[in-house]
């Protein structure tokens, strides 16, 4: 299945712990831009759009991972937001992968014919830390989806999930944070998340280091460009079939 990113809006207000060194605040003032100013891009309509043929431009099973430059739910994108749900209604060929932090708001902003979810949508739930995880897990875990996951990432701490919370639970993304001021990511809170997957049958995916990786004592400063293939070379990923 290809990948593909569809950001409907861009920027964002940071949120949460995990927020502190946000990559798209890093990226924006780069190049001089204010990523805290949300405003509603060109490609809104991306999944809808057709080529001269009549042909969908956006291929029949393609994954597409929405709003990855801002929050789905964030409160300023509120008015666009159920014409965004349109154009993921209106293909049920592809699967939107939507993630966020800002579960609590999820209940309120889901479309009216949501009813138990969407099969082509997997809401995913970004948990940072064990704070985070009280706050969050429980709100997520009540939410109707056919399909859900949880990313940690940044990891920030060890994580202690309630295995009853995990129930409906498809998988858990672990990963490091990256750039110049990133905060130490534990090798020991990476294992520890594994063993929880495999006691709750829950796949698990180690995704990347992060730039600075702390394992058997020593604190590696892991360049951007190995982050990725340093993680899948501890071959810790964990699937359920």
């Amino acid at each position: 299945m290809a990948d593909i990113i569809w950001n409907p809006w861009h920027g964002c207000e940071k949120f949460s712990e995990g927020c502190q060194n946000c990559y798209v605040y890093r990226r924006d003032e780069s190049i001089g831009k204010d990523a805290s100013a949300v405003y509603k891009t060109k490609q809104f309509d991306l999944p809808q759009r057709r080529d001269r043929a009549g042909l969908y431009k956006i291929k029949a099973g393609t994954h597409v991972f929405a709003c990855m430059t801002s929050d789905f739910f964030l409160p300023a994108a509120d008015d666009w937001r159920q014409d965004a749900w349109d154009c993921i209604r209106r293909r049920p060929d592809l699967h939107f992968s939507i993630i966020t932090k800002r579960v609590a708001r999820c209940v309120d902003c889901l479309p009216s014919d949501w009813r138990s979810g969407w099969p082509q949508v997997t809401l995913i739930c970004t948990i940072e830390n064990q704070r985070q995880c009280d706050i969050r897990l429980p709100v997520f875990a009540a939410l109707p989806a056919v399909h859900k996951e949880i990313i940690c990432e940044p990891l920030l701490t060890d994580i202690d999930f309630p295995q009853p919370l995990l129930d409906g639970v498809e998988k858990i993304t672990a990963g490091g944070e990256s750039g110049p001021d990133a905060r130490v990511c534990d090798y020991n809170w990476v294992l520890h998340l594994r063993r929880q997957c495999e006691k709750a049958g829950v796949a698990f995916s180690f995704k990347q280091t992060g730039a600075r990786f702390l394992k058997d004592g020593k604190c590696y400063a892991i360049p951007r460009e190995k982050q990725h293939i340093q993680a899948k070379k501890a071959g810790i990923d964990l699937y359920f079939y």
